[in-house]
């Protein structure tokens, strides 16, 4: 029955249902078994989430407009909200092993709905870090005509003092200011304002990653939360996006290729995007049937187009400005067609505007790098790739990631040697950086570990264990390295290395490390090695203790948490390596 004009019978007590909806919602009962178009949302409890609810309303209301305009026979139905958790919040406390496992849940709600109430065409609002990624997840696999609005960005704060810029990540790295009237003015005025974190941190990356992918049309990435446009100007674009989709039978899954994955990925590198991208964008690639690693790129291409690729933005955290100034030097466009003037992308992918990203760029016209935000390839801000795979024997199957464009120092001739100071958890980490921080030593590299996909369980971030040793470093002039087979905010700068697999839980050479063991971490050839684990008695000796530890202690290693929440259980049975986007296993 669906698409008749009439209430028809297929189900009276569902149609009674229906015809109460429509009244509520002021649309025509006529069309109860049209087409469902629908409008999503992400809600949480943080400053990231307090424009989407307007947003939600201003798409709903164009929508509405253009089905009575157009006398389309579509039904539309009321707006549906998911889940959100906020990074910024939760970072440095146990609750932060939630936000990885929240971009699951969003996926499972939004797929629930997009599945009960047979959607045929989505407009989802999205903001913070891991809601937008679930939320394109369940589109995905849904794989009706969908177009995605990210709700903005915040504006930079200003530091009353000094009257310079400051955000979440300067906040993060006062923390342990002993002034506490500064810390409390930088606290206060880091975040003005609504929006999700404004640098090149995860939210953006992965706002740009989807914009250039297909799914949002480009000139509504950088502009901030709090611009009117937002509210005037994008949700009847938006509604263009859906007709068009629609009516040329445009799909999810038509957009989404592995020639547009590499674009996104292409421009996550070349903006010094977060290292959160490497799970993200695997776990994007799944949804729309794509295997990542086989499909788009290897991670020797992966390497060797960052050994080529140079940052061309100048962004926080490892530059000076944010996206507001992206927004005012072209916006993404100007980004986007610096690299397709260059030849680093391929134009003829689809977007969702019913243009290539060619003819898109084309059509908006952006102005050419300024050199201040914007750089030219030729001139650029850095001089290679944002990202870099390392491989080695404690990563044997490569996948540990390295943030290149944020190391502030160490690295001499492409080549870090460090000392090992090892931390089975995060917290333990945290509590000697606050009350041991002379204990630190220049050329350390910290190890965490159990605290990957299934040790934490839920692969939390590292922002604040990160930002105190970069605010340790830079007022000592030292380098402290770190290394994790857990996983950073786009904040965190520093010789940081995380994603390190196989993890500590399931024995990974990461668990075998000890204090005072020589690491390196080799640039020129991607590689990241413990000196000690080369030796095969001394590697198979401490895996024989580690293996007699975890069977004295029931199967769980005694240095890894127990879990009891249910959702924390499901991460620790389910939970898929990084190289496979850490996320739950369908299975």
């Amino acid at each position: 029955m669906r698409g008749n004009s009439g209430p028809g019978i297929s189900n009276p007590g569902r149609d009674v249902q229906r015809v109460g909806t429509a009244n509520f919602l002021g649309e025509d009962v006529g069309k109860i078994h049209g087409p469902v178009w629908a409008v999503l949302g992400n809600l949480g409890d943080s400053q990231c989430y307090l424009g989407v609810q307007q947003k939600v309303e201003a798409v709903q209301a164009a929508m509405s407009r253009r089905i009575a305009h157009d006398d389309r026979d579509n039904r539309l139905i009321a707006p549906a909200f998911t889940i959100g958790v906020s990074d910024g919040q939760l970072n440095g406390t146990p609750e932060m092993r939630f936000s990885l496992i929240g971009r699951e849940l969003v996926n499972d709600a939004a797929s629930t709905h997009l599945a009960a109430n047979q959607i045929e065409g989505l407009i989802a609002v999205v903001a913070c870090d891991k809601p937008p990624v679930g939320t394109v997840a369940a589109l995905l696999e849904h794989n009706v005509p969908s177009v995605i609005l990210s709700d903005g960005s915040i504006k930079p704060g200003v530091n009353p003092r000094t009257g310079e810029r400051i955000d979440l990540v300067t906040a993060f790295q006062f923390a342990t200011e002993p002034d506490e009237e500064l810390r409390a003015e930088v606290t206060l005025h880091a975040c003005p304002g609504q929006g999700s974190c404004g640098g090149m941190f995860t939210y953006n990356t992965m706002q740009s990653f989807i914009g250039v992918v297909g799914l949002e049309p480009l000139h509504m990435v950088a502009p901030t939360s709090d611009d009117p446009r937002r509210l005037t100007q994008f949700p009847d674009e938006l509604v263009d996006c859906l007709v068009t989709m629609t009516d040329r039978g445009i799909r999810p899954r038509d957009i989404v290729t592995p020639s547009s994955l590499r674009n996104a990925l292409v421009v996550s590198m070349a903006m010094g995007g977060s290292t959160n991208v490497m799970l993200h964008s695997v776990e994007i690639a799944r949804a729309a049937g794509i295997d990542l690693w086989n499909d788009v790129l290897s991670q020797n291409e992966f390497n060797a187009l960052s050994h080529r690729l140079p940052v061309i933005v100048n962004m926080r955290p490892f530059g000076a400005y944010s996206m507001v100034d992206v927004e005012g030097a072209g916006g993404l466009p100007a980004v986007v067609n610096e690299l397709l003037r260059t030849g680093f992308l391929d134009g003829g992918t689809m977007t969702c505007t019913g243009e290539t990203l060619a003819e898109q760029v084309d059509r908006l016209a952006p102005p050419l790098a300024n050199h201040e935000v914007i750089y030219s390839v030729a001139t650029p801000f850095k001089s290679t790739g944002g990202l870099r795979l390392l491989r080695g024997n404690l990563a044997p199957e490569g996948g540990a990631i390295l943030k290149l464009a944020g190391v502030e120092s160490g690295i001499i001739d492409g080549v870090f040697t460090g000392r090992a100071r090892v931390f089975n958890s995060e917290r333990s980490l945290i509590e000697a950086l606050d009350n041991r921080p002379d204990e630190f030593r220049d050329n350390d590299m910290v190890v965490i570990r159990y605290e990957g996909p299934r040790g934490a369980p839920g692969m939390p971030e590292m922002l604040d264990p990160t930002s105190k040793i970069t605010s340790l470093c830079r007022k000592r002039g030292i380098t402290i390295a770190l290394m994790t087979d857990a996983r950073f905010s786009g904040g965190s700068v520093g010789l940081v290395i995380g994603h390190v697999a196989p993890e500590a839980l399931l024995g990974g050479p990461i668990a075998l490390v000890q204090d005072g063991d020589t690491i390196t971490v080799d640039i020129n050839r991607d590689r990241l090695d413990c000196r000690q684990l080369d030796d095969a008695e001394t590697f198979a000796l401490r895996s024989k203790e580690w293996e007699s530890r975890v069977r004295a202690n029931g199967g769980l290693h005694p240095d890894a948490i127990s879990v009891t929440h249910r959702v924390l259980k499901r991460m620790r049975n389910t939970a898929l390596p990084a190289l496979r986007g850490g996320g739950m296993s369908a299975g």
